[in-house]
């Protein structure tokens, strides 16, 4: 009989609970807030095109969002998408209610794709601005910048692998029939 009363209790403590649980978890999804924080986890994480999609979330809730925008120019920097970077950071600095740190991390953002891109003069200004606003973000040295190509450099062993290849089984079945 106890048994049954202790979970006849668990039962009800469930109905009531859980409901008001799943509701928090819907309404959850619904704040851009949510989609933010879950952007910038996903990007600590490394996980850079998920990180993106969750931050489109908070995006679509709320376009003049400042800090998910500085957040975007800051991902897709990390996707090496560096023009798209600098108009996610300019859109950012433009909203009026925008923070000083979402501006903070607008100007740093745009540094660093400015900075890949090889406009090393424009990636100096963004990034002493960024300094101006929060003396945490530190400015890279860009006194010996150099800018490393977004392509690996293909090794020169692969061209003469080939013609190489080609040679060796000439020289062998030559070989072969000079023997017959």
């Amino acid at each position: 009989m106890n048994d049954k009363r202790v979970v006849m209790v668990i039962l009800i403590v469930s109905a009531l609970f859980l409901p008001v649980m799943a509701a928090d978890a819907i309404n959850q999804t619904s704040d851009p807030w949510y989609w933010y924080n879950k952007a910038v986890d996903l990007a600590n994480e490394g996980n850079y095109t998920e990180a993106l999609q969750a931050n489109e979330h908070a995006l679509a809730f709320n376009e003049t969002f400042p800090l998910a925008q500085a957040n975007k120019a800051g991902i897709l920097v990390q996707l090496g998408k560096y023009d798209e970077a600098i108009v996610a950071a300019d859109k950012a600095l433009a909203i009026r209610s925008n923070t000083t740190a979402a501006f903070a991390a607008a100007y740093s953002n745009k540094g660093d794709a400015l900075r890949h891109l090889g406009r090393i003069e424009e990636a100096k200004v963004a990034f002493a601005k960024a300094f101006e606003l929060d003396n945490t973000l530190t400015p890279p040295d860009l006194s010996q910048a150099t800018i490393l190509p977004t392509t690996p450099a293909k090794s020169p062993v692969e061209w003469i692998t080939a013609p190489l290849a080609i040679s060796l089984v000439t020289l062998s079945v030559g070989l072969r029939y000079k023997r017959k």
